[in-house]
Order: C-alpha cells, then structure tokens, then sequence
C-alpha cells in the first residue's frame, strides 16, 4: 500500500474513531486532515487507481456517518432547546396565576 494510501487510511480510523467517542473537535482537526489526504491522493490516482478509489470509497462511507450522526445531534439540541423554551413560558403563565 502506498504512502498516500496508508495516511488516508489512518486519517479514516482515527476520524471513525473521534466519531465514536463524540469528539468534535478531533473531527474537525481530521476533516482538515483528510482534505490533504484527499489532495495527496488525487496527485497519486493516476499511478494506483483501483486501490485509491476503494480509499476514497471508505473515507466517503465516514463522512456518510458522520453526517448522520451530527444531524441527529442537531436535532437533539433543537428538542432540548425547544423543550428549555417550553418551561420558560410555564413557568411565567404559573407565576402570573400564582
């Protein structure tokens, strides 16, 4: 496996790996990461392609989880948030009636 290939399949685990554990600020440290992994791959698709594409394939596979698991923690702070203002407002309707 090639050098470039080899980063980049690090870069994924680890980034699998921040995932896992909600660390969102590794993920944005490996998001920059991958960018240059990505561009390093790009200048070596030409010499290995098969095996940069099946990289790159998986790399897009995270990137598909870490999408869906950002989103539902979105919503989840949406909910919450909506749940904090909900209490807000009956808590004053209470202490005008009390």
């Amino acid at each position: 496996m090639s050098e470039v290939i080899e980063r980049i399949e690090q870069t994924r685990e680890a980034l699998m790996a921040a995932l896992a554990s909600r660390d969102w600020d590794a993920v944005g440290e490996l998001d920059l990461e991958c960018r240059v992994c990505v561009e390093d791959v790009l200048a070596e698709a030409s010499s290995n392609e098969a095996a940069v594409r099946g990289s790159l394939e998986q790399l897009l596979g995270v990137y598909r989880q870490l999408i869906e698991v950002a989103s539902g923690e979105r919503q989840s702070i949406v909910d919450e948030m909506s749940q904090i203002r909900q209490a807000e407002n009956a808590a004053k309707v209470y202490h005008l009636f009390s």
